[in-house]
């Protein structure tokens, strides 16, 4: 009868269901179905083992980069900028690795690189900046001059060229200023800059005409003309190496 008969089928569907159980899925199967209801594992975060030693180097290592990136950018501010302070700072910081010999030329070159700053501002016509940039150049001129009373170095190539580049800046900037850089500053360094190349030059075989030279340069000295007195020893130092 059919009463029978829906016996019968429910216990071959029960059967089959008991066989279903003994059959195991693959494992990449459950994998991938466990993947796709419950989402992915996260994965073990095995540097928070170590994270407790490893954030200070990670700080270190970000701070390090900033700074390094800093001092880069800060390369081109002038007189004035929020990181020409920077700046600064990495010219002196890279001072302390300077031998006693190399502080003229080093110094001399900070007041070209004062004097090239100013130019800037006043070509790009930053009226605000000029006062701080004028300042600066100063402060350089004269922090060069008491590194110059105390070298015995003075007359290396490489110094000359510096002076040389400083004179032949200042007279360019003040010819489109229309004003004197550096006032006393300036006049002490030029002063000790002559009167240490002439003491140079006067212990040198010169000739004839380089002799001539060097007395009208020791002519101006003595009339405090240091500038045209420099001018005439710079050239004469520059061709006697």
């Amino acid at each position: 009868d059919f009463t029978s008969l829906l016996k019968i089928q429910c216990w071959e569907i029960i059967s089959k269901i008991e066989q279903l159980r003994q059959i195991k899925p693959e494992k990449e199967w459950v994998a991938l179905t466990k993947e796709r209801i419950l989402g992915t594992e996260p994965k073990v975060k095995w540097l928070g083992l170590f994270d407790y030693q490893l954030k200070p180097i990670l700080a270190g290592a970000l701070m390090a980069l900033i700074v390094f990136g800093l001092f880069s950018v800060s390369q081109n501010s002038l007189p004035g900028d929020t990181l020409y302070p920077i700046k600064k700072i990495s010219e002196k910081g890279q001072a302390i690795f300077v031998s006693k010999n190399e502080e003229p030329k080093v110094k001399l070159e900070w007041v070209n690189k004062r004097l090239a700053e100013l130019k800037e501002v006043a070509l790009k016509n930053q009226t605000q900046k000029l006062s701080t940039a004028l300042k600066e150049t100063e402060n350089a001129l004269a922090e060069a001059a008491k590194g110059l009373v105390k070298s015995e170095n003075i007359a290396q190539k490489e110094v000359v060229e510096k002076a040389k580049e400083m004179i032949v800046k200042k007279e360019e900037i003040e010819k489109t200023l229309g004003v004197e850089i550096g006032g006393k500053e300036e006049e002490n360094l030029t002063k000790t800059l002559a009167e240490k190349l002439i003491d140079d030059l006067e212990n040198r075989n010169l000739t004839k005409e380089q002799k001539e030279v060097l007395e009208k340069a020791e002519e101006d000295f003595e009339n405090c003309k240091y500038q045209e007195a420099l001018l005439k020893v710079l050239e004469l130092s520059y061709n006697n190496e």
